[in-house]
Order: C-alpha cells, then sequence, then structure tokens
C-alpha cells in the first residue's frame, strides 16, 4: 500500500584538497524516486578529527540523523550504509557542488549536492501545537502472547469522563503512533479533532518501532491484529473509557474488521480506505493506476499485469511460503516471466529481489487475505470510507465489496462514502499520484474529519 523510503546514515571525513571551509555546512540535493522529488541535506561540522554530520530529508520531516561512516578524499567523497544498503560516491567539482551516484539496494540515481545556507522545511498547517486544551498521557501496554511492549499516547477530553474511545491502526509498513509520512502526521491530526469534540484517543507506535518492542519485519496482518485486541483489553482496565472503536487506515482498515469480529467489546469502527478483496487484486490494481500516473507505457503495464498475475497465482495457491518460493524460483528462471525491470539489477538479482519480497511473511499473508471472511461476521456499526483519487486503494474496486459484505452480516447500521479529489492519505489533490503526497500542505482533509467525529458521536450518544 504504502512505501516509505528510509535513509540512515552517518559520515566520517578524512582528508581534502580543498579548505575545512569549503566542505563544512549545508549540502542539499534532490533524489527523483518513481517520480517523486526527495530532499537530502548533509549538515557538516569540523570536529578535532575530522568533521562530524547529521543528515536531514525534509520532505520525510525527519531532522537531525546522525551520520556515522563516509570517506573523503582528493576531492572525492563516499558514503557508505550497509544496514541500508546505501553507498554515495561523489566529487566535489567546485566550492559549492558535489556531484555523484546514489543507490540503495536496487535503486541507482544521480544525487548532485550544492552547499546552502537556507535548509528547506515543510509547511504542515493542520499539524497542532501546544498548549491542548486536553489531556495527554503517555502508556504502555503488553501484547503477552507476543511477550512485546507498546507504547503510545491516550488523549482524552477534560472532565471526570468515562468517555467514548478509539484506537487508531496505521497503515502498512512500520509506523509510529502519529502515522508519520513525508513530513505528514495524520494520526496527531486526527487523535487532536477527536479529542476536542469529546472522544479520547489510544494511538501507539507499531511493534519495534520507536518505543514500542518486538520484531516489526516478521509481523503479519493476523499479528498486528493481535497488537490492536491487546489495545482494546487495556483500554477496559480504564475506568475513564466507555465504548471502545477502532479507526484503521490502509492496512489498518483491514485489520480493524478482523478485530471487530472476533472481539464483542468494540462498538464500532472507522475503515479509511480499507479493502474489500484479497491483496492479490489490490496490488495488481495499484501497480497499474501507479505506473499509469508515473506516466510508465501502456506495454510496459500491460507486461507488468501479465507477470503479477502468474506470480499472484503462484503466490495464492502455494501451500506455504516455503512451497511458493520453489516455485517463484523456477517460474523467474525465464526472464520473460518477469515484471518490467527499471531497477540497475540484473536478472539474477532480480528474481531473487521478487522472490524475496513474495515470499516475505507480511506480503505472502496479505496477498492471501480476504477481507471479507472477517467483514461478513462484523454486525457493529461501520464506516468505511475512501477518496476518489485514491491510487493505492481503489474505490470503485473495495467500496461496493465491503459493503455487500456487511449486508451478508446482517449489519443494520453501515455507511460507505467516496469523497471526490481524495488521494490515499485522505488530502485533496490533483492526481492521486504518490509523487503528490509531500507536496501537499493539508495533512487530512478537513470534511472527512468532521463527517468522521460527527458519525462518531451519534454513534456513542445513542
Amino acid at each position: 500500500m504504502k512505501k516509505t523510503f528510509s535513509l540512515l546514515c552517518a559520515v566520517f571525513i578524512v582528508a581534502t584538497s580543498f579548505s575545512q571551509n569549503a566542505i563544512e555546512g549545508s549540502w542539499l540535493g534532490a533524489l527523483d524516486v518513481q517520480g517523486m522529488k526527495l530532499r537530502l541535506v548533509f549538515n557538516l561540522e569540523s570536529s578535532g578529527k575530522g568533521f562530524t554530520s547529521t543528515m536531514d530529508s525534509p520532505d520525510q520531516g525527519a531532522k537531525g540523523i546522525p551520520v556515522t561512516k563516509t570517506l573523503f578524499k582528493n576531492d572525492s567523497i563516499y558514503f557508505e550504509i550497509p544496514n541500508a544498503m546505501i553507498k554515495y560516491a561523489g566529487k566535489l567539482t567546485r566550492e559549492n557542488t558535489i556531484e555523484g551516484v546514489f543507490t540503495q539496494g536496487g535503486f541507482k540515481a544521480d544525487l548532485h549536492l550544492e552547499k546552502t545556507d537556507a535548509v528547506p522545511s515543510l509547511s504542515r498547517p493542520q499539524e497542532p501545537k501546544p498548549p491542548f486544551p486536553y489531556l495527554s498521557e503517555e502508556v504502555t501496554f503488553k501484547n503477552t502472547s507476543a511477550n512485546i511492549a507498546l507504547a503510545g499516547t491516550f488523549t482524552k477530553p477534560e472532565g471526570d469522563g468515562p468517555f467514548a474511545c478509539v484506537i487508531l491502526i496505521t497503515g502498512s509498513g512500520p509506523q509510529n503512533r502519529d502515522e508519520e509520512l513525508l513530513g505528514h502526521k495524520p494520526f496527531l491530526v486526527i487523535a487532536d479533532h477527536l479529542t476536542r469534540n469529546g472522544i479520547a484517543v489510544l494511538r501507539y507506535d507499531d511493534r519495534g518501532v520507536a518505543q514500542s518492542t518486538g520484531d516489526f519485519a516478521s509481523a503479519t496482518t493476523r499479528d498486528l491484529a493481535d497488537d490492536v485486541n491487546s489495545a482494546v483489553a487495556y483500554l477496559k482496565t480504564r475506568s475513564d473509557v466507555k465504548q471502545i472503536g477502532l479507526i484503521g487506515h490502509s492496512e489498518g482498515g483491514v485489520i480493524a474488521p478482523v478485530v471487530a469480529a472476533e472481539n464483542n467489546a468494540v462498538n464500532f469502527i472507522v475503515m479509511l480506505a480499507g479493502t474489500g478483496v484479497n491483496g492479490a487484486e489490490i496490488l495488481l490494481l495499484q501497480q497499474e493506476l501507479i505506473g499509469r500516473a508515473e506516466g510508465m507505457s501502456e506495454k510496459d503495464l500491460a507486461k507488468n499485469k501479465a507477470a503479477n498475475e502468474k506470480i499472484n497465482a503462484i503466490i495464492l495457491s502455494a501451500k506455504d511460503a516455503s512451497d511458493a518460493k520453489k516455485k517463484l524460483e523456477k517460474h523467474l528462471k525465464n526472464k520473460k516471466n518477469h515484471p518490467a525491470n527499471s531497477s540497475e539489477m540484473s536478472d539474477k538479482e532480480f528474481a531473487k529481489y521478487l522472490i524475496d519480497t513474495y515470499t516475505n511473511d507480511w506480503i505472502f499473508y496479505f496477498i492471501r487475505l480476504e477481507p471479507r471472511v472477517a467483514l461478513e461476521k462484523v454486525t457493529c456499526p461501520v464506516l468505511a470510507v475512501n477518496g476518489s483519487k485514491d491510487l493505492q486503494v481503489d474505490a470503485n474496486q473495495n467500496l461496493p465489496k465491503i459493503k455487500a459484505a456487511l449486508e451478508k452480516a446482517g449489519n443494520t447500521d453501515f455507511t460507505i462514502k467516496e469523497y471526490p479529489n481524495l488521494n490515499h492519505l485522505f488530502q485533496e489533490s490533483e492526481t492521486g499520484a504518490v509523487s503528490e503526497y509531500v507536496k501537499i500542505e493539508q495533512t487530512f482533509s478537513p470534511l472527512v474529519l468532521e463527517d468522521m467525529t460527527k458519525w462518531i458521536l451519534e454513534r456513542v450518544r445513542k
């Protein structure tokens, strides 16, 4: 669903024919990542043993990332970050210019850095700032079956309560409690709005992220649903909480019905760009819509679709991930069965990359997951919304299926709505392309915030 472009690096500088003043300071460049410009800034300062550095990724809202290993000699600079598969090789061609090449795994692109006094920052006008007219508490709760501790923030209106409370469930990929992406903090915006309107909120870091323990890399959607069940159990111990609801975005919108179908303590759910079809169908259309938005030719789109359909068929029919791996190894030996390869990887490397990706615990489970199985058991109130320009979870593909499954469940209180011009992040957008996410100042549609809040209040006051 969604992808996060993470960069972790560090720099150690040795000698140069330029003066120290020439290399000290901030260096700005921009990577072209799938049609999106991702700015990077390296900040170098002189130290007793050479230089120390930090890195900023303004378009991800990241600042002051520690930097640890680089060589700088004879006007050439080299960064390497093995744990993130990142390398950068450049040359100081003038006092204010470094020209070089950035690689991360199979991704490769020119990255030219210019010295700058104006380090860019992002405008995010919806991000709330203190003081807040409500109470905020740092909390920790346990998933005892997984032996992990999940850390989060609990916000509640002032007063004795008890209050209706929602748990926010993040989308795919390792996310912190604010679901922070490209400088946006949608869960912070949502939590602030709901709490100001009388609804308590629990949001937490995914397992293995920020202050939560555990291993995110090995977690499936089922494991993440267990974490939500642990959050529900924790809220049931609080005297200031009455009704409990779930708000899930993207993969979180898949998890919410799973939990609601098996946990009677859940009183209502909100699906923000949740799915109604299996992961294979989601990914197939997502690849097509995003590829077209990024200018991929119809010929390559057709080639990719045919190749991905065959790969998905193998995953869906396999007994388990080990069986899928064997079948994919055989299938992908023939490069004619590969999707279009726009990376710098060889055919052999690309085949291995595909096999490792599709047999990863999370993606293997997600492709085979049928959301309708849980949805057909959900009888609590449901609000399911999508944006018309969502290229990651298509509204036309999913909303009718969600509606049909809830009808089959005999659910008598559900609302299905498609909002015009909103993308996957529920931003007002022009095209819905992933490359727009960072450029849009709006974090989350005020209209959806208002509608969602009103819908929840109508149900918790009954």
